[in-house]
């Protein structure tokens, strides 16, 4: 499967979407520029997207933090989607350092777990999850 989303409420399993999704990450990635629209077509239009890889354990870590606020992120692992390689490098170029997690919400790059910590211990997380859809009071 190329799009692997993190939880149930997530799951795409409508034919449609599944095209949808295969689709776009069947895409072509010659250049940088290819990837780097890659990414912004991922992260449109939701309210919070992670891109991930299943053996990382901050990754996972993340994931947990923000879904037990109640949100539910859309998850690309890298490592098991096309293009994954691609889309990683793209991340790294964009700052994160490392490539995994990322997170993105409202559409804006967050960073990596430092930079999610740092906003929760901040009590600023849950105001930009809020302000982006992604939680309802």
């Amino acid at each position: 499967m190329f799009f692997t989303p993190h939880n149930k409420e997530n799951t795409h399993t409508g034919k449609h979407t599944f095209n949808k999704v295969h689709k776009l990450l069947a895409l072509p990635i010659p250049t940088i520029f290819s990837a780097m629209e890659m990414v912004n077509r991922l992260v449109k239009e939701k309210p919070v997207v992670i891109f991930s890889k299943s053996s990382c354990c901050m990754s996972h870590t993340i994931k947990s933090l923000i879904c037990g606020f109640g949100a539910n992120p859309t998850v690309y692992e890298l490592d098991r989607i096309p293009y994954g390689h691609q889309i990683e490098r793209t991340l790294m170029q964009l700052g994160c350092e490392p490539s995994v997690p990322s997170v993105f919400i409202g559409q804006k790059l967050i960073g990596g777990e430092n930079q999610v910590m740092s906003l929760h211990v901040q009590n600023q997380l849950i105001p930009l999850l809020i302000n982006a859809g992604a939680l309802w009071i």
